[in-house]
């Protein structure tokens, strides 16, 4: 392994054009299943209001200016530049700019739990809403079990990696939006004045003047839920075919929305009562293959949710803000991770929104809280990015900034409306993973600022001594100590301390191994430093925030790299399922642990004791580093920092005062 540092980018070509509309739009693009049965849905009196013009002309005007400004313009066009070294998503965006703005550190994890509350909900609505497609032609279709089933099919399927359905995404999600063009263009031609509703003026009208239309907000935003999307698969699609791609999909999926207006339109003065627009506008003998597509185009889009955040937790893990958790690599796929323990959550989670709301109706209720606040988050992180990395005019900025909080302000104003209707569920789920975030990220900055290091120079004497003292037994040839100190000279006391105290730990050669985990994403370095020739060796390795930490492996290859260059003299004793190594290796983790004779604040004690309560649930040290339990000898040690010092009222008494 030399030092190298990967940049990940992804072609422009057709193929990549297809691959993007087969993975990134699933979300946005099953929105017309429920976007106008949610404008349409009834107040909050429970009266369910008439099919008028106003009403449809100037919600169709909302929802074409919304995918317009919210998807077209801030995603598509502006956010995007914000990649990566090629990767998307809010926390390599937070990534480009944490050094610069510590204050964006809340705004990224209110966004990034936010984001995983929104995969929790997507998966039930868009499926519930296709399958419920087939109650027209079959009454008492139990439709609940129908969709925890196709759920639970879905989760299961995880651990096997999605490489052979993935390759059916893209031919079926451009059916998908075919059917979408086709059905929309089936109803415009029908009612072509629907085209009037491009004027912005009548979601002007709309939100000035019908009773509360300000509110209907909440069911127009639903329109762009998967907007955010577009950004977080930006690694695995690339820039330009994600904007070709977006052409066509935004294209497809207006045309569709103005059928729907024009569908509706042709029943001014009727109501809904319990039809699915949609669905509606499909000739009696399409319903059937309809709605077999619309299953497969809402499984797609729950794939692409669930695969989104596997990748949003692993990237968590590495910038610190989850515990550890197992990351498995079900095929060769780059990109493709399967976290089991997120899996069951998500699956939990996603059963218990149909069971809880049985109908996508009211699931539609809880929908769009947490996402708005995901892209809330975006428009100040971007902000920033092009404010300390763009170094653009602060008036640019402004104007940026000022145009989206207002427009995704009122989004979440209006969505603020659906609360106490199920909004509650999703603003819960996003709380309590901001908790988990904000607990463990701080524990971990107060248990570091514990850690004691000292000078390695004044040890090394003894160290060179122990290495070559054959009274002792030989713990290890190679001896591998895991150090968070970024300065060569400097190391943990409690590592000396693990060497000399108690039975001496003689080995051939020590080595010191530091990672470190980069902004960029794939970065994958490492340097060596000889503090002592062939006894005491440091290896620093830098790594992307989505590079697995396999430290074993990586060590073994760095090992071999400096025998081949004959960096490195050492005896060669062992063959190894890797290749020539020579001899053992023992790793030694010390685990930091808080002491309870610590004094600290109450707000610092909740946090270290959330910290333990959640470490529980997280994988351990050595397998995090991917280390063989057979091969790890694992230390603890308090920390301590401000040890309680109580006066008692103790007093010695005399022996023989005691009968």
């Amino acid at each position: 392994m030399k030092p190298h540092s990967e940049t990940h980018k992804i072609p422009f070509n057709i193929a990549g054009v297809m691959i993007a509309i087969g993975i990134i739009y699933g979300d946005i693009g099953t929105s017309p299943l429920y976007v106008f049965n949610a404008i349409l849905s009834p107040n909050k009196y429970g009266i369910q209001p008439k099919i008028t013009e106003m009403l449809i002309l100037g919600a169709l005007s909302c929802v074409f200016w919304t995918l317009t400004l919210q998807t077209t313009l801030k995603y598509v066009i502006l956010t995007l530049r914000a990649d990566n070294n090629g990767e998307g998503g809010i926390f390599s965006l937070y990534a480009l700019i944490k050094r610069r703005s510590k204050y964006m550190l809340i705004p990224a994890i209110v966004g990034g739990a936010a984001l995983l509350a929104d995969g929790i909900i997507t998966p039930p609505i868009s499926v519930a809403s296709a399958v419920e497609g087939l109650e027209s032609r079959i009454p008492n279709l139990p439709t609940v079990g129908i969709v925890v089933l196709i759920l639970s099919l879905l989760f299961i399927i995880q651990q096997f990696g999605t490489r052979a359905v993935g390759k059916s995404f893209a031919p079926v999600m451009v059916l998908w939006f075919c059917m979408l063009a086709v059905l929309g263009i089936s109803q415009i031609i029908t009612f072509p004045d629907v085209f009037a509703a491009f004027n912005p003026y009548y979601a002007y009208d709309l939100l000035r003047n019908y009773p509360q239309g300000y509110l209907l907000l909440g069911g127009v935003f639903l329109c762009t839920t998967g907007a955010e999307a577009l950004y977080s698969d930006l690694g695995h699609c690339g820039r330009k075919n994600i904007r070709i791609s977006w052409l066509f999909v935004k294209s497809c999926l207006v045309l569709n929305y103005f059928g729907q207006g024009a569908w509706l339109l042709k029943h001014v003065g009727q109501t809904l009562d319990g039809r699915r627009v949609f669905f509606e506008t499909m000739p009696p003998w399409f319903l059937i293959p309809g709605v077999i597509i619309a299953t497969l185009a809402a499984i797609i889009a729950s794939q692409a949710l669930i695969t989104g955040s596997f990748t949003l937790i692993s990237e968590a893990i590495r910038l610190g803000f989850w515990p550890k958790m197992r990351v498995v690599y079900p095929t060769e796929q780059k990109g493709q991770t399967f976290v089991p323990t997120i899996n069951i959550i998500l699956w939990v989670g996603c059963v218990f929104v149909v069971l809880f709301f049985r109908e996508s109706s009211k699931m539609e209720a809880a929908y769009g809280l947490a996402i708005t606040l995901c892209m809330l988050m975006t428009t100040m992180l971007f902000a920033t990015y092009l404010r300390v990395r763009l170094k653009l005019n602060n008036l640019i900025v402004g104007l940026f900034l000022g145009t989206f909080l207002i427009i995704e302000s009122a989004f979440l104003f209006a969505n603020l409306q659906k609360f106490w209707h199920g909004g509650y569920i999703s603003l819960l789920m996003a709380a309590a993973l901001v908790i988990i975030m904000l607990v463990w990220y701080r524990a971990r900055q107060i248990r570091n600022q514990l850690v004691e290091f000292v000078e390695l120079n004044q040890f090394i004497p003894m160290l060179e001594k122990l290495s070559n003292d054959i009274t002792f037994p030989k713990y290890a040839t190679n001896l591998v100590f895991l150090t968070s100190s970024e300065r060569v000279d400097r190391v943990e006391k409690k590592i000396i301390y693990s060497i000399f105290e108690n039975k001496p730990k003689r080995a051939d050669v020590y080595w010191l191994i530091h990672v470190e985990v980069q902004d960029q994403p794939y970065t994958c370095d490492y340097s060596v430093n000889h503090i002592v020739a062939n006894d005491i060796i440091r290896v620093d390795f830098r790594l992307g925030f989505r590079v697995e930490q396999k430290i074993n492996i990586l060590l073994r290859k760095v090992i071999e790299e400096m025998i081949a260059s004959k960096e490195l003299d050492v005896e060669m004793k062992y063959r190894t399922q890797y290749s020539f190594i020579g001899g053992d290796f023992r790793y030694v983790i010390i685990k930091k642990e808080f002491s309870y004779e610590n004094k600290m604040r109450f707000f610092d004690k909740l946090l270290v004791y959330g910290h333990s309560v959640i470490k529980q649930f997280g994988q351990s040290e050595e397998k995090g580093f991917g280390l063989d339990q057979a091969i790890v000898t694992t230390e603890s040690y308090p920390l301590i920092f401000n040890r309680k010092v109580k006066d008692f009222p103790l007093k010695r008494i005399d022996s023989q005062l005691i009968h």
